[in-house]
């Protein structure tokens, strides 16, 4: 391989690289992939993480690597998408490329989840699955838990069994950490410890049941990725399809995402992973910092970490607060951010009497910078639970102020969406009995005591599409059952060229809309959108395994009125807003009870990971950060305890030591804009004896 190449002496491409992020991208690039040194780039917060990362795929290819040799794994494939397309710039102008020469492609960049589907798929044989699997959504699988919970008698018992939701987050969670179920119910679930045999017996059972159907959920494409890379024999065979690896986002993996990483390439070589321990908060999730943190620690030869700090985001006056707060983590990978972005305007700290005058001041404030010239889509209201928002949203509604809340109903969620995919996966894998059960009550006459002779028929058949032709549907449905089996019948033909199937979905599916919904012509929209979007994929297969791991935002029933407007309000939960960066960002509730939550507070990693949070908010902000203090919170509590005030003091996360770095305001009303002064001891005391007496 070859360190330099005439293009890239006659014109720098690398030269808008600040000195640490050329670092990371000349890493070990004279070696030859086997001697590359595992490599971690601790990127802080706006430091050009994406940027870097797309340099070094480009700086590989230019030295020699095979495109179709790098695997780069994301964490959705809009993120996989845009590394792609900045690669290719690059590489674009390194070659000398014109603008119509489409740059090398990278086959292997995507999510965790899609990459491990395409593995599956090609090893399919020599682990025993059946090629032809079909990939479940969180819902499919809480309804199969669902289906499996009833049918070994666990809704029945005299006390309260969890339900489908939180059995399937159980298991979720036991398979993602590496933990055992104990430890998972001890640790996260202390209510359900009590039924620890019967979970193993249903988790048993699901296992059984997805095997029957030949489905997988999200898990089964990390485990079994994971058992095939700690496979002796296949763990080699994957890892060498593979040059190089890098991880974006690895402070966001879990131990077997962690765990497929070293099977695939025990000793680290050509592997580079980015991230920032500084922003892992997706515990709940199964994420777990320590995958960052111990990285160097993993491999037998030593890895490299290079370290960016800075920042092209934010001021410097926000960058010291937000350093201050994370420098008094328990454990961390040391950095200090710094800019060139100099400003006299400290972020704030307001104490506000109470919640229904934080959502007055917020308002006001927005609205003033909008008519200072800040558009409102610059602009970000934060918080840590979606509920905390409630008043600011009827006061925002009561203004007339646009907004958009991050974290509505999800594309795949809507039902109408759920019922076109389930019968293109019905169609896929006739053995799937939870796409079969929803198709079959599609049509009109047929209960669930009708589909489930249906699905049994199929199932016991040696021919499903012949069972299901013979089937006998009941008198009142036969107009409409005939219709379905002729759908049915061409989804199944050999000969059928994709995207053909979901346009006679859509024909046989969108008259029945008028029947079963009011708002038909808004959920007709979003069934053309679906085929739209399946257009770009090449197989009925691939399309059904990558809609279901990276799913399209929104439906057309959330594009309400706010997004019909010129200009909007950002209202996000802080885990929501990871990634973005506005010009003004408030954040809600910065006290005790909310950061950290009430919730979070049982161990010192819940209270670390709420720290994390809080950097995580702070750090949005390009111009301006607020920080909203809330003196008096209203509880709604049981009836029979009746409802009360609490009284809140500051988050413990700005110690006293750390106020230099803000300014301090008190805000009487919401309407004085101007009544800012040093918070005086008097009412911070207050505060502090307030909170203690609302504990005795």
């Amino acid at each position: 391989m070859h360190a330099d190449s005439p293009a890239i002496a006659q014109d720098d491409p690398f030269a808008s690289l600040n000195p640490a992020q050329r670092d990371a991208v000349e890493h070990d690039i004279v070696l030859p992939p086997a001697q590359s040194r595992p490599l971690l780039v601790i990127a802080g917060a706006g430091s050009g993480k994406t940027s870097t990362l797309a340099h070094r795929v480009a700086r590989l290819i230019t030295s020699g690597a095979d495109p179709q040799r790098i695997l780069l794994l994301t964490f959705s494939r809009r993120a996989a998408n845009e590394m792609g397309t900045r690669a290719g710039s690059v590489l674009q102008r390194v070659l000398q490329r014109g603008a119509t020469q489409a740059p090398a492609s990278l086959p292997w960049a995507g999510t965790f989840h899609s990459i491990g589907a395409r593995l599956l798929r090609q090893f399919a044989g020599r682990i025993g699955l059946d090629e032809a699997f079909t990939i479940h959504d969180r819902g499919d699988s809480e309804d199969l838990m669902g289906m499996v919970r009833h049918e070994i008698g666990l809704t029945q018992t005299s006390k309260r069994f969890p339900l489908k939701g939180t059995c399937l987050s159980i298991y979720s969670r036991v398979v993602n950490s590496q933990d055992t179920l104990t430890r998972v119910l001890q640790s996260t679930f202390p209510w359900c410890i009590e039924w620890e045999a019967e979970l193993k017996t249903l988790f048993g059972a699901y296992v059984d049941a997805k095997q029957e159907q030949n489905v997988l959920d999200y898990d089964d494409l990390l485990l079994f990725w994971s058992e095939m890379a700690s496979d002796p024999e296949l763990g080699p065979e994957i890892g060498g399809l593979f040059d190089y690896v890098l991880v974006d986002e690895y402070q966001d993996t879990n131990r077997l995402q962690a765990a497929i990483l070293t099977g695939m390439k025990p000793d680290g070589a050509g592997v580079m992973v980015v991230g920032d321990d500084a922003q892992s908060i997706y515990s709940f999730r199964g994420a777990t910092v320590r995958n960052i943190l111990d990285f160097p620690q993993q491999f037998s030869q030593s890895a490299r970490l290079v370290t960016l700090e800075r920042n092209y985001r934010s001021t410097q006056p926000i960058l010291d607060a937000s350093n201050a707060l994370i420098a008094a983590a328990l454990e961390r990978h040391a950095k200090t951010l710094w800019t060139d972005k100099a400003s006299s305007a400290l972020p704030q700290l307001v104490l506000i009497p109470d919640e229904a005058e934080q959502a007055r001041w917020v308002c006001n404030r927005v609205l003033e910078q909008r008519e200072a010239g800040m558009a409102l889509t610059q602009q970000a209201v934060l918080f840590r639970a979606a509920s905390h928002s409630a008043a600011l949203e009827l006061e925002l509604m009561r203004r007339n102020v646009p907004f958009v809340k991050f974290g509505g109903l999800k594309f795949l969620e809507a039902a109408h969406i759920k019922d076109v995919l389930a019968v293109l996966r019905f169609a896929q894998n006739p053995s799937g009995r939870m796409a079969g059960f929803r198709v079959a009550q599609l049509v009109p006459g047929i209960g669930q005591t009708t589909a489930t002779r249906l699905l049994d028929a199929m199932s016991e058949a040696a021919d499903p599409l012949s069972a299901l032709q013979a089937f006998a549907a009941p008198p009142k449905s036969r107009a409409d059952w005939e219709p379905f089996v002729a759908l049915y019948t061409a989804l199944r033909a050999p000969g059928l060229r994709w995207p053909a199937d979901i346009e006679l979905v859509k024909n046989w599916y969108v008259p029945h809309l008028e029947r079963m919904h009011d708002d038909a012509t808004v959920r007709a929209a979003d069934v053309e959108q679906l085929a739209r979007l399946a257009g770009g994929y090449g197989s009925r297969e691939t399309f059904l395994a990558e809609i279901t791991l990276d799913p399209p935002e929104a439906t057309s029933d959330r594009a309400g009125p706010p997004l019909l407007d010129e200009d909007y309000l950002i209202l996000s939960t802080i885990h929501s807003s990871k990634g973005q960066e506005w010009k003004s960002v408030h954040v809600l509730n910065v006290v005790d009870g909310c950061i950290p939550s009430d919730m979070s507070t049982g161990n010192a990693d819940d209270i670390e990971e709420e720290r994390r949070l809080l950097y995580v908010a702070m750090t949005r902000a390009k111009e301006q950060l607020h920080l909203v203090l809330p003196n008096r919170f209203f509880i709604k509590q049981q009836a029979q305890l009746g409802d009360r005030h609490v009284y809140a003091a500051r988050t413990r996360f700005i110690t006293g030591a750390m106020l230099k770095l803000y300014e301090e305001c008190v805000w009487t009303s919401a309407d004085t804009a101007h009544s800012r002064k040093p918070m005086p001891d008097s009412i911070r005391m207050l505060v502090r004896e307030r909170a203690r007496n609302a504990w005795k």
